[in-house]
């Protein structure tokens, strides 16, 4: 009898879950809003990456409303063919200069941007890329399409990634990446530092901005304006998807960088453009921030609250500095009971366990969101409590 060539699928996803690893799909049912309806039951959203709570905001509805009907549902085609539109260089525009950086562009997502950009910056035997050893995933699979050498230096250790550089001179080009906000401990990286490191050594800096973008820097315009090196930064990729309240990644720096990469970019090239609502509704999220700061400066004000409130019931909350708060729970089947015992009290987040995290650093990780009222944060509050007594946490 012929052996089953896919029996391993169901072997290794019942490995998953008796290790306590696996995900379990929960459904949404309508928008992504601060109290939110999951599998039928009312919750308190703490696991979106909604920061700014902008995707049900009027604007962005609407300008997705009238872009459609005016350009059509879909653009038919990849933009260096025949997709690109009006609302898709307008898009870039406006972004740019809310970046403050001589010009942008607009990849289908984040992954997108990093699978197709960072492989072509350094490409060969010759090259060199170096690493923050935290970095994303996406950074992890674009560097994998290189076949440049590569170096990891220990998480945001200036004297580390100094090191790799000191060694790196004999190389063709050196390219350092960095994520800017780390999206499972919510720290942020000395991207001043980094950049100055890079320029000293005549290293390209690259920073992954995903969960910067709409946070950081005045009116949420990222990490090079938060630190003020934005002229500094070669590469400064983000998304859409997060803080923005849209979908799509985005790359911003000099024209140079921008023609480069829409030319050698194949995730770019060969891939269909984005419909006329999703580009109308980025626009508008840039608008939004760019006129309405209230929403930046609630996700603080929250984000400072909770993070104070929940420290003084006993969790860890490791190195945060951002909304991305992780309530450290180390073994996966106590995140998991925690997150099961919030869901019972009205509460929507979400256990990170291996591989996204080390085995011993299970957590749930709580996004805060500009949304969320005084009340419903302590609503969340007083479950996290109850919940973290339950599960043997605090």
């Amino acid at each position: 009898m012929a052996r089953n060539p896919t029996a391993f699928l169901r072997d290794e996803y019942q490995d998953l879950v008796t290790k306590g690893f696996d995900w379990k799909l929960r459904e949404l049912q309508g928008p992504s809003s601060p109290r939110c309806k999951v599998d039928g039951k009312e919750l308190i959203m703490l696991c979106s990456n909604n920061y700014l709570s902008l995707s049900n905001h009027p604007r962005l509805i609407k300008a997705a409303q009238e872009w459609a009907g005016r350009n059509g549902a879909g653009s038919g085609s990849v933009r260096a063919i025949a997709g690109t539109m009006d609302i898709h260089f307008m898009v870039e525009k406006a972004l740019a200069k809310f970046k403050k950086r001589e010009a942008a562009l607009v990849y289908q997502t984040g992954f997108a941007a990093n699978a197709g950009l960072i492989s072509q910056l350094a490409p060969e035997k010759d090259d060199l890329i170096i690493s923050d050893e935290l970095n994303h995933g996406s950074i992890i699979d674009g560097v994998r399409l290189s076949k440049a050498e590569r170096a990891v230096y220990p998480h945001v250790d200036m004297g580390g990634l100094e090191d790799a550089l000191r060694k790196s001179q004999d190389k063709r080009r050196v390219l350092v990446i960095t994520d800017g906000v780390f999206s499972m401990d919510g720290d942020v990286a000395p991207m001043d530092q980094v950049a100055k490191l890079c320029q000293q050594y005549g290293a390209m800096s690259y920073v992954d901005d995903a969960h910067g973008e709409g946070v950081l820097g005045e009116k949420g315009a990222g990490i090079g304006v938060h630190f003020k090196v934005q002229d500094m930064i070669d590469v400064e990729m983000g998304t859409f998807s997060k803080a923005f309240g849209v979908v799509g990644g985005l790359v911003a720096g000099s024209r140079d960088l921008i023609n480069f990469a829409y030319n050698k970019s194949r995730t770019w090239l060969l891939s269909g453009s984005h419909p006329p609502a999703v580009a109308g509704a980025q626009l508008a999220a840039i608008q939004v921030l760019t006129e309405e700061p209230q929403h930046w400066q609630k996700l603080w004000e929250n984000t400072n609250y909770f993070r104070k409130q929940i420290g003084s019931l006993g969790f860890d909350t490791g190195r945060s500095q951002t909304p991305i708060i992780p309530v450290m729970c180390g073994e996966s089947h106590k995140a998991k009971q925690l997150s099961q015992e919030l869901y019972n009290l009205g509460v929507f987040a979400l256990p990170i366990v291996f591989p996204m995290v080390a085995r011993d650093k299970a957590r749930v990780r709580v996004q805060v969101n500009a949304g969320l009222t005084r009340d419903m944060l302590d609503e969340a509050l007083r479950a996290f409590e109850t919940g973290g007594k339950k599960a043997g946490i605090i």
